[in-house]
């Protein structure tokens, strides 16, 4: 069955940095796109990153544009989630996301607070 685990998330300082990371099983991880979600208290979840396949195509949000970089690694299944320069309205639970044959499958969350 398709599963993925998050790990990396915390308690960090604005300005500071973290890296996610979303490790993938039960299909084919090259075949599909990839992407990272953030759901803030209170808020709807919102898209973060994408990835494409191969890893040619990438998109941002508007608001981690230029601070964040998605990457990912088919050879150990992972996709990794670099956050810089990170600011208190970053914190959020933060979900990996696969669509696979029309169903979608989310990890259970990481938690990342930036708090000083």
């Amino acid at each position: 069955q398709v599963q993925l685990v998050e790990s990396g998330g915390g308690l960090v300082q604005p300005g500071g940095s973290l890296r996610l990371s979303c490790a993938a099983s039960g299909f084919t991880f090259n075949v599909y796109n990839m992407e990272w979600y953030r759901q803030a208290p209170g808020k709807e979840r919102e898209l973060v990153a994408s990835i494409s396949r191969s890893g040619g195509s990438i998109n941002y949000a508007d608001s981690v544009k230029g601070r964040f970089t998605i990457s990912r690694d088919n050879a150990k299944n992972t996709v990794a989630l670099q956050m810089n320069g990170l600011k208190p309205e970053d914190t959020a639970v933060y979900y990996c996301y696969v669509l696979v044959l029309g169903r979608g499958y989310w990890g259970q969350g990481t938690q990342v607070t930036v708090s000083s």
